[in-house]
């Protein structure tokens, strides 16, 4: 899967917060540290690839950088 993860410290979490862009604005997570916050990431990601294909819903576009 070549989808997006962002993951960026929150203050006010006092955490690492991992964001999904190309599922929504709600499909996020947090971590202690930047390795569980991925994990953690990791895991909704599958988690969301699984449910899609439940209901059988096209899944999101990734979001390909393309270097010049």
């Amino acid at each position: 899967m070549k989808y997006s993860i962002l993951i960026q410290w929150s203050e006010e979490d006092n955490s690492y917060v991992a964001s999904l862009p190309e599922w929504g604005k709600y499909a996020r997570t947090q971590g202690e540290t930047y390795e569980e916050a991925l994990e953690n990431a990791k895991e909704v990601l599958e988690d969301l690839v699984y449910a899609y294909g439940q209901v059988n819903k096209e899944l999101p576009t990734p979001q390909i950088l393309q270097l010049a």
